[in-house]
């Protein structure tokens, strides 16, 4: 496989789950504000900055869904991901089947409409339809392409992009001033884990549990643990050949590192030093994907996270950052 079509498909997993990811953070927090009314709103903003990875974030919730939702220049919003996906499929498009690239452009050229209308009417319509347009796209990956090179690229982008926000989400929660249980009720909303949880554990919500759920669980889709598995099993496949001395492959050293550090860590264990192994968990993610870079895509610089962070070195390329050339 071409190094700029496992480029384009890797950022394709990544730009998607960005923007479903982020259509489910925006939307706990917009109803919360919505709803209840000892909400305060700019500790609310802070915290969707702080999971985002904004140093100074907006103020309002209106400035929120301004950068984060409807900014198509931003690939770190809702439109900006969505774009950045339709742009990296357009230039692959013998790599991918005949639906996925027609549900990532009928998307893209519905989003301006569905933004205009999000911004006179409200958003809540908005984040309804990118997270059904993201769970059409997951049928199409699952159903239409083979279990070949392209699809392990795609499911480690999406995977790396999910562990990396749900430990943003964690690390952002433990930070919150506590308010009972509430935001771990929004937390485990965010990532859609609410319902799930209470089937699991079949009891009122506990810190130490909500963490154990969505750091640990093998069953669970948006937890940790088992992003990093499914990502390190994307890995494996694509370098099956590891040879007697270990892996050669810095990515797979680096996702085992970080998968094995949190498999093997006891309930107990959990709290200690919470908020620097989640830090631990998102450098682990960043360095795996800087090191797929060096090994897959070459000649490729990786940009930062957000805005705020982005170094745009590819600002000439049509999907901004990660996007292929």
């Amino acid at each position: 496989m071409l190094s700029r079509t496992a480029e384009a498909l890797f950022w394709i997993g990544r730009y998607a789950e960005r923007a479903e990811d982020t259509a489910r953070l925006l939307d706990v927090h917009f109803h919360q504000i919505i709803v209840d009314p000892a909400v305060d709103e700019g500790d609310t903003c802070r915290v969707v900055g702080t999971v985002m990875g904004l140093r100074q974030g907006p103020a309002t919730m209106r400035e929120v869904l301004d950068l984060l939702a409807y900014d198509g220049d931003n690939p770190s919003s809702i439109a900006g991901s969505l774009s950045a996906a339709r742009e990296n499929a357009r230039g692959v498009r013998e790599a991918v089947s005949g639906e996925i690239w027609e549900c990532l452009n009928a998307t893209h050229l519905e989003l301006p409409r569905r933004v205009s209308a999000a911004r006179q009417f409200g958003p809540a319509p908005f984040f309804s339809y990118v997270r059904q347009r993201s769970a059409t796209l997951s049928g199409y990956v699952a159903s239409t392409i083979s279990r070949d090179a392209g699809y392990d690229f795609l499911a480690l982008g999406r995977s790396l992009e999910r562990a990396d926000m749900t430990a943003r989400l964690l690390a952002a929660a433990i930070g919150t001033p506590t308010r009972g249980g509430d935001h771990w009720v929004t937390t485990l909303r965010a990532c859609s884990a609410h319902e799930a949880y209470l089937r699991t554990y079949q009891r009122a919500l506990e810190t130490r549990l909500v963490l154990e759920f969505l750091m640990l669980d093998r069953l669970f889709p948006r937890s940790v643990l088992h992003a990093l598995s499914v990502a390190e099993e994307a890995l494996s496949r694509l370098e099956p050949n590891s040879g007697r001395l270990g892996h050669g492959d810095d990515a797979r050293r680096l996702i085992g590192r970080v998968r094995t550090d949190l498999e093997f860590l006891s309930s107990e264990q959990l709290l200690e030093g919470l908020p620097e192994r989640l830090q631990s968990i998102q450098r682990g993610v960043s360095d795996v994907s800087e090191s797929v870079a060096r090994r897959y895509f070459g000649s490729s610089e990786m940009v930062g996270w957000s805005r705020e962070e982005a170094e745009w070195s590819t600002a000439g390329s049509p999907g901004g950052r990660g996007a292929a050339p």
